[in-house]
């Protein structure tokens, strides 16, 4: 996979725009982790070129911990090793460093080659670094590992052999449960959008039912917690690209997600209804009197709440609002007039809000069950399965709901 360059009136600019996660999206990773390495550390000729022209040192220690931790940590997501994988990137590290130096010193001696012009650092470079180091940790799962065919200018024999040996020490774990223990980390995705199970106000660390059973899992494990945002929409797919270890907010189980997922044990039952505004709350009280062409039903998009409109809703208009923390404004302040989400959500909205009433008096459209997201691994599952039938577990969750879990 060769990246692109060409001239413009101000010199060469990188442009990629990011082609290793199109081939990603398409299901197609480069897989050669030998031209993978090459072409990140042919990056490091441009690296050199903006640190001379910017005149900054070769060296940044603070930044080299930043870029290993990062790199270490995204090769979890394809289950690489950590101490493999951080022996390999500090390796790599001192490789780039080493062909920076070697092009300063061909350009105090050969002042005639400098470049004239640099692509930017911050806006092309690392950009175009970071998308590579993405591949090359995914490379590490498949591909042949040999780089003695290395062919970088200004890399020596001796650093060619310290990558190879390296890349040959890269390990993958077992699974999930050993990598989360191994690591010390446990990736937990939320949304953060939704109360009770995980809201997030502010710039402040999400708070609710599942943040306090993730924070208890961890415990149990013995590692420290990695909160990892994702939305409704990209649940799935943050799940299957590895973004996650289990995704805890509130997530409803159903057969679609069934098919490339696990699912926990559930932890609560309940079902869909309608909530509006209390002076309105008798005119919604069944699907029929909701689904009439004068009505404004609102969704938060990517979840169950869409699906189940889409798919029950024909005649009213139906607003998509991006928001589920500031959805039920949209109620109170007349842009809408039913939403249809889960009972405790309805339950605890019409408590925090005087305005909105539950328009079906309790009664539900559906039956469904929240429970854990997992990949499809039976330890791992196992485990969380095991950690949840806990009486610790049990009373945390009866707690946090205030009623004891059927």
């Amino acid at each position: 996979m060769k990246l692109a360059r060409k001239q413009d009136a101000k010199g060469y600019l990188v442009v990629f725009i990011f082609f290793s996660a199109f081939l990603y999206s398409n299901g197609s990773w480069a897989d050669n982790l030998s031209d993978l390495v090459s072409q990140r550390l042919n990056y490091m000729k441009d690296v050199a070129a903006y640190k001379w022209h910017n005149k900054l040192p070769i060296e940044n220690l603070a930044r080299e911990t930043v870029v290993l931790e990062s790199a270490v940590t995204q090769g979890l997501r394809f289950g690489l090793m950590t101490t493999g994988s951080k022996s390999f990137f500090a390796v790599q590290i001192a490789a780039a460093k080493e062909i920076q130096w070697y092009w300063f010193g061909q350009w105090r001696q050969h002042p005639n080659r400098i470049p004239e012009s640099t692509a930017d650092l911050n806006t092309s470079i690392r950009p175009a670094l970071i998308a590579l180091g993405e591949n090359i940790s995914q490379a590490f799962v498949n591909s042949d590992r040999s780089l003695t065919e290395l062919r970088v200018e200004g890399l020596s024999p001796p650093m060619i052999i310290a990558l190879n040996d390296a890349a040959q020490a890269v390990a993958l774990y077992p699974d999930q449960l050993t990598q989360i223990q191994g690591s010390g980390l446990l990736r937990v995705g939320t949304t953060g959008d939704y109360a009770p199970f995980s809201l997030r106000e502010g710039t402040g660390r999400a708070q609710g039912v599942d943040i306090d059973l993730a924070e208890n899992l961890a415990q149990s494990l013995g590692v420290n917690i990695v909160w990892v945002a994702t939305s409704w929409p990209r649940l799935m797919k943050d799940l299957h690209e590895g973004r996650y270890d289990i995704g805890m907010s509130g997530i409803s189980v159903n057969s679609q997600r069934r098919k490339t997922a696990f699912f926990s044990l559930p932890y609560h039952q309940g079902g869909k209804t309608a909530i509006s505004r209390c002076d309105d709350s008798g005119k919604f009280n069944s699907l029929a009197r909701i689904d009439q062409a004068s009505t404004i039903v609102v969704v938060n998009p990517g979840g169950t709440n869409q699906k189940f409109v889409d798919s029950n809703i024909h005649s009213a208009k139906v607003r998509v609002h991006p928001d589920n923390r500031s959805i039920f404004k949209e109620l109170l302040e007349h842009r809408a007039d039913v939403m249809i989400t889960d009972l405790i959500e309805v339950q605890l909205q019409v408590a925090k809000n005087p305005g909105l009433c539950a328009a079906m008096s309790g009664k539900t459209l559906t039956k469904t069950e929240k429970a854990f997201l997992l990949p499809q691994d039976n330890i791992w599952k196992d485990y969380v399965d095991g950690w949840m039938n806990t009486q610790e577990t049990q009373d945390l969750i009866a707690e946090r709901f205030g009623v004891h879990v059927p």
